[in-house]
């Protein structure tokens, strides 16, 4: 197993479109960093696994159980599994960086 990684060497995954991922994992986490285009949604969902992420770029609103917030770069985020959750940028495209515990199985590619 590599224990360093290029991003820009990475191929993306589609998640929705408007939304894609570059991922890495080890045994017990994932990291996605994950762009979402401007006027582009990554819909209401749920998972078991565990997310926290930051900003890294551009701002977005994101809404988890129903509180909504307009992040900007910086800024953090911990969801617990199985808490629905959205994402989606206006006029601004933002690029986040998200853990996952344990590894999304989906997103190893």
């Amino acid at each position: 197993m590599p224990y360093f990684y290029k991003a820009e060497n990475r191929g993306e995954k589609e998640l929705v479109p408007g939304a894609r991922t570059k991922t890495f994992w080890g045994d017990k986490i994932l990291l996605s960093l994950v762009t979402i285009d401007a006027n582009s949604a990554v819909p209401l969902h749920t998972h078991p696994h565990e997310q926290a992420g930051i900003v890294i770029e551009g701002e977005m609103e994101m809404g988890v159980a129903g509180e909504v917030r307009t992040l900007q770069v910086g800024d953090m985020y911990i969801i617990p599994g199985g808490v629905p959750h959205y994402a989606k940028c206006g006029d601004t495209p933002a690029v986040a960086l998200d853990i996952f515990s344990p590894v999304r199985e989906e997103f190893k590619y």
